[in-house]
């Protein structure tokens, strides 16, 4: 397997967070997301879709989508298993990462990719260019607000949102967390239980 990643980002993060919990050591090539790599001739031969993280396999089957991805090695590496203990459990996660991702993660990326210059034209991450809509940023940090609230509910009374391991569940919310800082969304002091699992979370994985 190979893995083109840049380990700053937010999706590749993701991944990252996984291969470091099960101390996974997997062939990695970076690609400059800054630089605009992504949308080099040489990346897009391997994934037209010009997204990271992107996994290539032996086989030559390529995966583009990150929890594609988690999920794929996770089977592979059954130790310290991120997606459940069981069929139930296999589900309950796949469903909050959907949440969060739809809520959160998404929510972040409008406000972020719709101002300024380091988006123009690319407010949805691939190679198709359209205009930045300024609308969506005030609607993205509603949208956040929303989502602090209704984590905080969920983490007030459990240390992880599925079951009684870490899930690839809470290392998603964990990066999402930290994704809502690049648009200087902070966790507010109205979700204490949010802001205490947050900070338990970084002290896990030892950053």
């Amino acid at each position: 397997m190979k893995l083109y990643t840049f380990e700053a980002a937010p999706n590749p993060r993701r991944l990252g967070l996984l291969l470091k919990h099960k101390g996974i050591n997997i062939d990695t090539q970076a690609v400059d997301l800054m630089k605009k790599e992504q949308f080099s001739d040489s990346f897009c031969a391997i994934n037209p879709r010009s997204t990271l993280p992107t996994l290539v396999l032996d086989d030559g089957t390529v995966l583009t989508d990150t929890i594609a991805i988690c999920m794929y090695i996770d089977s592979q590496y059954p130790d310290k298993p991120l997606f459940g203990r069981n069929e139930l459990e296999r589900a309950q996660v796949i469903g909050r990462c959907h949440q969060i991702f739809f809520e959160g993660f998404t929510a972040v990326a409008e406000v972020l990719r719709n101002k300024g210059d380091a988006f123009k034209d690319r407010p949805l991450p691939g190679p198709l260019k359209m205009p930045q809509l300024p609308e969506l940023i005030e609607r993205g940090n509603l949208r956040i607000g929303a989502f602090y609230e209704a984590m905080n509910d969920e983490v007030a009374e459990r240390d992880f949102l599925v079951g009684n391991d870490l899930s690839q569940a809470d290392i998603d919310l964990y990066v999402t967390l930290g994704f809502c800082g690049w648009v200087k969304r902070q966790i507010p002091d109205t979700c204490p239980a949010l802001q205490n699992w947050f900070t338990n979370m970084k002290a896990r994985f030892g950053e």
